[in-house]
């Protein structure tokens, strides 16, 4: 009896194991864009150690546009690598990263190495602008919800996710 509930046990945990390692074999990393406190998905996009991310926005005091360019990590992190805005003002860094450069009446500042796990802003139809990954846009400001705290994170996706919550 023992042995044949031994045996009964080795099989579970083997097919558990069988089912774990499927899982994990067949997970894609997501790009996802969804809702602070209800967690509604508004974009799910496929996404991958190496792809670039743009966030264009418009500064809220200046009313100048800011692009923001990201790479995604293998641990599905976000690194700020370079700004760009057209002028200074208020609340405007002067010095960020290692290098500036201006080009085409846009100041860069490039080598900068933020890290962000995922970041949260309250979107604007006017000044939330494209969000594109590697070049293809993939939202717009007026795409989400007015006035509503997103989240954009990189997540992984199992076969097996259930609820389909970021």
């Amino acid at each position: 009896m023992k042995r044949k509930a031994g045996a009964i046990l080795a099989a579970v945990l083997l097919a558990g194991l069988a089912l774990y390692g499927y899982n994990e074999a067949t997970a894609q990393t997501v790009l996802l864009i969804y809702d602070y406190k209800t967690n509604e998905i508004y974009v799910e996009t496929p996404a991958k150690e190496g792809d670039q991310l743009f966030f264009g926005w418009v500064h809220s005091w200046e009313k100048i546009p800011w692009h923001e360019y990201y790479h995604i990590t293998a641990g599905g992190d976000l690194v700020l690598d370079t700004i760009a805005f057209p002028a200074f003002g208020a609340g405007i860094p002067e010095n960020k990263g290692k290098k500036t450069w201006i080009e085409d009446g846009m100041i860069y500042m490039g080598d900068i190495g933020q890290v962000f796990h995922e970041f949260t802003w309250i979107n604007s139809h006017f000044a939330t602008r494209d969000i594109r990954l590697n070049g293809m846009l993939i939202a717009r400001g007026q795409d989400l919800p007015e006035h509503t705290r997103v989240n954009l994170a990189i997540r992984k996706r199992r076969a097996f996710d259930g609820k389909r919550k970021p």
